[in-house]
């Protein structure tokens, strides 16, 4: 067959508009100058006034490569420039649309116009630029106090103790290889983009998106905001030990550390409200009490020890201490090493404070993974010292009085510990389990080993208020990314920001009431195991955001830091949550349940936004996939699924076409609504996103096609051709009745014609949807589709509100506002009956339909009546053969009819209106005129009808008669009738006769008529193989 070309098709109208900026006959920054480009220099006749000449109206448009072209952010001062659009530089130089030229002028000239330049004397000062930090500062100095917290004075000698130096080092090593890795994956999605503030929430909800990024984002900054009541408590622990042992309690050590931490946790939340410039400088001054501390210590350990101190068992460095302390010594309930590790993971977990305040930042792709691996060596390298040294100097268990020396008297059996080879005798502490000191005892020991021990209190003081306010800062920062994306109900009223950073003022009352109530716990090895589970959660989410996206292959996917690995970053992840079992099972189902939670809502209510996330990635690849892994397989008739191509024109404009259909292609098979579009149309009826919009915001799962083409026939034969992909193409075609053909010029009839058979051409099954009030709702109709297949008083007589349905699908944003209109097909369906006419066999098509349909709620209370043909003596047993034909079908029909009179001859009037529905299209009849008359047919109108044409299709024409009588007789009261559509022989029955047979065959129903006929292929079967 020779399809139609599509050609002379003007795109001009489908380009975006560029902006022009001329105003009171000036050319704007807009136009386009010529004397700008070139000059002329000598006489006229010179080679370069020839070649000025020559170039004369020539515009190079063409930019080179920038920045601004990339970029979603404004620079102060100048217009942002944009790139020249394809149109621009293809198009005709006699269009007057010239786009902008790039020149720069202020920000308030683009916001208002050309007509600012008369008033653009006074500009506005540049706005303040908020306090942004380097690496060091922002990160490195910020990371490390944050790891150097609570643990590292008053819980690292304890652990010590009970693991031994060996299990120790154990800990901090598997800590330190998932907080190591996690940084580098960090790194990896830090340096894939422009970093924006939000933190460890930013990172994983752009790269995971919101599903999984709002959950973590939640827990994250919950972690964090406990974290802040661990670090006080350790603050307010260590103030209590001072107070007690100077004599001074206010009421009991458990309330004491209550009072404290409330007092202290509200302090540094006036520091972090001040700003980050001043919480940034109480940092620095936090971290140089640390690393004055840390000097005492050395200096401490070296030092000869006292008789004061040995009493407390320090004895300086020795080979039997080191010995001793190298092995575990478990001791109570929670001694184990996992035990240890859930207590001491919390003081590795601060790598992400740098990330979490990324937004004040210089450069947060350089300093996040610059600063955060730098914070975690040296971090790593001072706990695995710190274990050591203490373990080489400080024994178990001491007594802490001078009076425990080891006498002459005493048998040295009877002495036990090694303190006894120092001449100290502490055998009735340990074995009455009474020591307070030695580090299985004493929290401060620390403090007692170094050579000024106030310089370790400044320490303590220093390393816990520096993470609380870390914390404290970091909580908020996520809270108020989060708050701003709108993941969640009730909470944007945190995300407001304040001043030139904008802080989260809101946010950090919120975090401050949440660590108020976790400091009323006032126990520090019950606070850290709570938190830990869940940062291992954010921790696992990190690692498996960089291995997902790295096994997406996304092309998007090219971070400039490439010192990572997508198989260590999934084993991370996997071991995570692992270890958060192993710590904890009912928190890790906690955290889990969480983060399900969530991930379940932010799916159901599907967020409008868009960030390139991995998961979009590695949804295309898995369809991709699938789709490529079609083709290995043969198509097979237990697998057939009919798969729609729809011709809606715009989807808003025939909505109960767009139902019908999605009744039974939802969650089953494809569905494409195509669209011709001329070139007289509006530039809104090819974009595809405004319709696909409409599609989604009614709940149905279709894809949208629309070509451009200079004729309706023409168009189709594009979709039909094009349309799909591999296996997943479509192989039905389901258009609306022409209910105009008659009024309307008889090239339309034609061109609907042609396309049925166009499609009967292409192996295509064929549907047509005809109801009484018609389909098209759209006034005035937009394009090809619109005047090809519905019309018709009818669709003038729509309401205002749905004629407004087209012009709100123009955009996004308008389609919102405009109502949904309701069409028979969304309601559920009365206790009526789906009547099936199975007069032809054209593969069991008509058949497949309503059992579609009936499998759909709103379908299930309709009974299925199949109609066939046969002989009135043998009716019975006809009926028996169709309904056992049935029966092995499945489809669970029970009611067969059969109908020996659809064989009578019709009504004379009715054929007597069939004569007059086609008496226009007819040839003369005159005898001398027959073959001039027959040849004009042929070239010139195809469409006209001759004696002969109708002689040779009497039979049939009759037939449809006939059979409209039938179905007035029998399906008056029907939800809809569904019936094998008739096949007019190309050559043979003309177009207007073709379209009369459908016209006379559904005329004055009541019931939506659907005519269907199948590619004579079968789509059912009885076989299991």
């Amino acid at each position: 067959m020779e399809l139609p070309v599509v050609s002379d098709v003007n795109l001009s109208a489908f380009r975006s508009n560029p902006t022009l900026s001329a105003a009171n006959g000036k050319a704007g920054p807009g136009r386009f100058e010529e004397s700008g480009f070139c000059q002329c220099y000598g006489d006229g006749n010179s080679l370069t006034s020839r070649v000025s000449e020559v170039l004369t109206g020539y515009e190079t448009l063409d930019a080179p490569p920038r920045y601004d072209f990339y970029a979603n952010t404004e620079v102060w001062g100048r217009r942002r420039p944009l790139r020249p659009s394809l149109f621009q530089l293809h198009g005709s130089p006699e269009d007057d649309s010239r786009p902008p030229l790039y020149e720069e002028t202020t920000a308030r000239q683009m916001e208002e116009g050309d007509s600012s330049e008369d008033d653009g004397d006074e500009q506005k000062e540049p706005p303040p630029d908020p306090t942004r930090f380097g690496w060091v500062q922002g990160v490195l100095i910020r990371c490390m106090l944050n790891i150097w917290g609570v643990i590292l004075y008053l819980r690292l000698p304890w652990i010590t103790a009970q693991a031994g130096i060996g299990l120790t080092w154990a800990i901090i090593l598997l800590s330190s290889c998932i907080t190591g890795i996690t940084g580098l994956s960090t790194s990896a999605i830090a340096t894939n983009g422009k970093v924006k503030g939000g933190g460890t929430y930013f990172l994983i909800s752009r790269s995971l998106g919101p599903e999984l990024g709002g959950s973590i984002g939640l827990i994250f900054a919950f972690a964090n905001a406990v974290a802040v009541a661990m670090h006080t408590v350790g603050f307010a622990e260590t103030v209590t030990d001072l107070m007690r042992e100077n004599g001074a309690v206010m009421v009991d050590k458990t309330n004491d550390i209550r009072i404290i931490g409330i007092i202290t946790v509200t302090c540094l939340l006036g520091i972090s409200m001040a700003g980050m410039a001043w919480e940034s400088k109480a940092q620095i001054l936090f971290f140089l009490l640390i690393m004055v501390s840390f000097a005492s210590y050395i200096v401490g350990t070296i030092i000869p020890a006292s008789e004061e101190k040995q009493a407390k068992g320090f004895f300086s460095y020795r080979g039997d201490i080191f010995a001793e302390n190298f092995v575990p010594s478990w001791r109570g309930p929670g001694g184990s090493f996992f035990g240890m590790f859930s207590i001491f993971f919390p003081s590795a977990t601060g790598i992400l404070a740098g990330a979490n305040i990324s937004g004040d930042l210089k450069n947060p792709a350089v300093a996040i993974p610059r600063g955060t691996l730098m914070a975690i060596f040296w971090t790593t390298f001072s706990y695995l010292v710190i274990s050591a040294t203490i373990g080489s100097c400080v024994v178990r268990d001491a007594s802490g009085s001078l009076n425990d020396t080891l006498s002459a008297s005493t048998p040295a059996d009877a002495c036990v510990g090694l303190a006894c080879s120092y001449g100290w005798d502490f055998t009735e502490c340990i074995t009455n389990s009474t020591c307070q000191y030695g580090i299985s005892n004493y929290y401060q020991s620390l403090s007692m080993v170094a050579a000024f021990a106030p310089l370790i209190t400044a320490g303590i003081f220093g390393a816990t208020l520096s993470s609380a306010l870390a914390c404290l800062v970091s909580a908020p920062k996520v809270f108020q990314c989060l708050c701003l994306d709108q993941l969640y109900p009730l909470i944007g009223f945190f995300g407001k920001g304040y001043g030139k950073n904008q802080e989260p003022l809101r946010a950090y009352l919120l975090t401050y009431l949440i660590a108020s109530c976790f400091i009323l716990i006032a126990e520090l090895n019950t606070i850290a195991p709570i938190i830990s589970n869940f940062y291992l959660c954010s921790y696992a989410l990190i690692n498996f955001s960089c291995f997902h996206a790295s096994i997406t292959n996304s092309p998007g996917w090219r971070p400039s830091f490439r010192f990572y690995s997508k198989w260590l970053s999934l084993l991370i992840s996997v071991v995570c949550v692992v270890i958060m079992f192993l710590l904890t099972w009912w928190a890790a189902i906690i955290a889990i349940g969480v983060v399900m939670f969530f991930l379940g809502y932010t799916l159901y209510k599907k967020p409008d936004v868009n960030w390139g996330s991995s998961v979009q990635a590695s949804s295309y690849n898995m369809a991709l996939n699938h789709c490529v892994g079609l083709n290995l397989v043969e198509d097979h008739v237990k697998n057939y699924r009919p798969q729609c191509l729809v011709l809606t024109g715009p989807p808003s404009s025939r909505p109960a076409l767009v139902d019908l259909v999605h009744c039974f292609t939802k969650d089953l098979s494809l569905m494409i609504c195509g669209s011709v579009v001329d070139g007289s149309s509006s530039p809104s009826d090819s974009d595809g996103s405004a319709h696909i919009s409409w599609l989604n915001r009614r709940k149905v799962k279709a894809f949208y096609r629309g070509v451009v083409a200079r004729e309706l026939q023409g168009g189709v034969n594009m979709l039909l051709q094009g349309a799909g992909l591999g296996r997943i193409k479509p192989n039905v075609l389901v258009m609306g009745f022409k209910q105009d053909w008659r009024t309307e010029s008889p090239q339309a009839a034609h061109s609907y014609i042609s396309i049925l058979h166009d499609a009967f051409d292409l192996q295509y099954g064929v549907c047509v949807l005809r109801m009484r009030d018609g389909l098209d709702i759209s006034c005035p109709p937009q394009s090809h589709v619109n005047q090809g297949f519905d019309g018709g008083p009818e669709s003038l007589n729509a309401t205002a509100a749905q004629s407004s349905i087209k012009a709100g699908s123009s955009t996004p944003d308008i389609a919102e506002l405009v109502p949904q209109p309701s069409t028979v097909f969304q309601k559920s369906q009365a206790k009526k009956t789906i009547d099936v006419y199975w007069l032809s066999d054209d593969g069991g098509l008509t058949l497949l339909l309503p059992y579609l349909l009936t499998r759909r709620k709103r379908w299930a209370r309709c009974k299925v009546r199949v109609f066939v043909g046969g002989d009135s003596d043998k009716k019975e047993e006809q009926r028996n053969e169709v309904l056992s034909l049935i029966k092995k079908f499945r489809l669970g029909f029970q009611h067969v009819e059969v109908l020996p009179d659809v064989y009578q001859s019709p009504q004379p009037m009715n054929v007597h209106q069939f004569e007059n529905m086609i008496r226009s299209f007819r040839l003369d009849s005159n005898p001398k005129q027959e073959c001039d008359s027959e040849l004009l047919r042929q070239q010139d109108a195809p469409w006209m009808i001759s004696d002969q044409d109708l002689e040779k299709n009497m039979a049939k024409s009759l037939r449809q008669i006939r059979l409209n009588e039938v179905l007035l007789d029998y399906s008056r009261e029907a939800a809809l009738i569904i019936l094998t559509m008739p096949v007019g022989r190309r050559g043979v029955c003309p177009s207007t006769l073709y379209l009369a047979w459908l016209d006379i065959l559904s005329r004055d129903l009541r019931p939506p008529v659907l005519l269907v006929r199948g590619n004579q292929e079968s789509v059912l079967t009885f076989y299991c193989q």
